[in-house]
């Protein structure tokens, strides 16, 4: 990422207003489209667009870099690659590159910062560099920051004080007034522990609950077989990394028996469960992470690496950008979902394949994942619009639903 952009009014996304005053912009790959829901592309030519979010006064804020009109590039810093975050009265905003987590004041009307302010620091690592921000309208005082693990399996983060595959929120009020920066291990208050990589992190805004859905392991093997392929699942809140996965193809997994879709499981090769369980039958591993640890409340088909999650103002629905496999034959992902949620929770049980209504996927997924779609960031704005950007193409769709 090289920077923000800050996108006009939000009149200019309306459907109506597009369809009279924008010329149609076709999108870059063919996609299905459920029935009930319109999406269109109302901008191109993004340079790899993620986060987003809408101010206090309507403009859409945008993780990438832009040249696009109407636009203008709020934060020339080509370290930032992920998060973004307002405080509750829009006169904050909060990014995040690897390292960091940094303030500016924020102007909405003027579409102007101040000068940078480094909130947190300490979370330089290899392996997933992305670090999610949120300011839950539940609780506005707080910041959440995620960091995930440093590689594939880091089985130093069974040990909670090693501070990666954590999420965490820092009280607003005092990194603000803070002289010297946060540090990310010795500060704030741990959230979730055990998330290998948790990158979309997002509020039930008619609960306060936070739901967070995971991008899972690869290259897994059990007992010498290799399990990549189908396994292990994509998650929604779950804490058993790096010892413990789910399941999603349980047909291969050797010793299986009492393992169905979205069972937790350990013994593969190269993680930590021998050093939790004093290397126990794998049976006994996995009724360990059952009885000892918190469970997953869904899962999703292995490698759809999911990077976002919004929830509708009323609860009554999680969206879910699946951005799709690099390392499964056939691909899978690429797709836009829907989970159904009621009393504050999805509807669904964690071993059902049905969880997820797709609402927007590609035609042709053989031209995945070089050529397809590939939904990244989500927000909903005021009037219960989805926009969504696709960073590999470098659109922002907007959808009625």
């Amino acid at each position: 990422m090289v920077g923000f952009a800050m996108f006009g009014a939000l009149g200019l996304f309306l459907p109506i207003a597009c369809a009279q005053n924008c010329t149609p912009l076709t999108p870059s790959a063919q996609i299905k489209i459920a029935d009930g829901y319109t999406a269109q592309v109302i901008m191109n030519g993004l340079k790899y667009p993620r986060g987003l979010l809408f101010d206090t006064a309507g403009n859409l804020l945008i993780d990438g870099d832009t040249c696009v009109a109407p636009s203008k590039q709020l934060i020339p810093d080509a370290s930032l690659n992920h998060g973004i975050a307002l405080c509750q009265d829009g006169k904050t905003i909060f990014v995040s590159s690897m390292a960091e987590v940094h303030a500016y004041s924020y102007d909405a009307e003027a579409g102007t910062v101040g000068t940078k302010k480094i909130l947190i620091q300490g979370m330089r690592s290899g392996g997933h560099t992305t670090r999610t921000l949120l300011v839950p309208t539940g609780a506005p005082d707080v910041l959440i920051v995620s960091q995930g693990s440093d590689g594939n399996i880091d089985n130093a983060t069974t040990d909670i004080t090693a501070e990666r595959s954590t999420i965490k929120i820092f009280d607003i009020s005092e990194v603000l007034a803070s002289e010297n920066a946060t540090d990310y291990a010795s500060d704030g208050e741990v959230l979730g522990w055990g998330l290998r990589n948790f990158v979309g992190v997002g509020e039930d805004p008619s609960t306060g609950g936070i739901w967070s859905v995971e991008n899972s392991a690869e290259e897994i093997h059990r007992s010498n077989v290799d399990l990549h392929n189908d396994n292990s699942a994509e998650e929604m809140n779950y804490h058993g990394y790096p010892a413990w996965f789910s399941a999603w193809g349980t047909v291969d997994i050797p010793s299986n028996a009492g393992i169905i879709i979205g069972s937790q499981f350990g013994g593969m090769a190269g993680t930590s469960f021998k050093q939790v369980t004093s290397g126990s039958p794998v049976e006994e591993v996995d009724e360990f992470c059952r009885t000892e640890r918190q469970g997953l409340r869904l899962v999703f088909p292995a490698h759809t690496a999911p990077p976002d999650i919004k929830l509708e103002e009323d609860g009554s629905a999680a969206y879910i950008a699946f951005h799709g496999s690099w390392d499964r034959s056939p691909p899978d992902g690429f797709r836009l979902g829907k989970v159904k949620f009621a009393d504050g929770q999805p509807v669904a049980n964690v071993s059902d394949t049905a969880a997820v209504e797709y609402v927007l996927e590609n035609q042709d997924t053989t031209k995945c994942p070089g050529a397809c779609f590939r939904p990244t960031g989500l927000v909903f704005d005021k009037k219960g619009r989805l926009f969504m950007t696709r960073d590999q193409s470098g659109e922002l769709f907007v959808l009625a639903i």
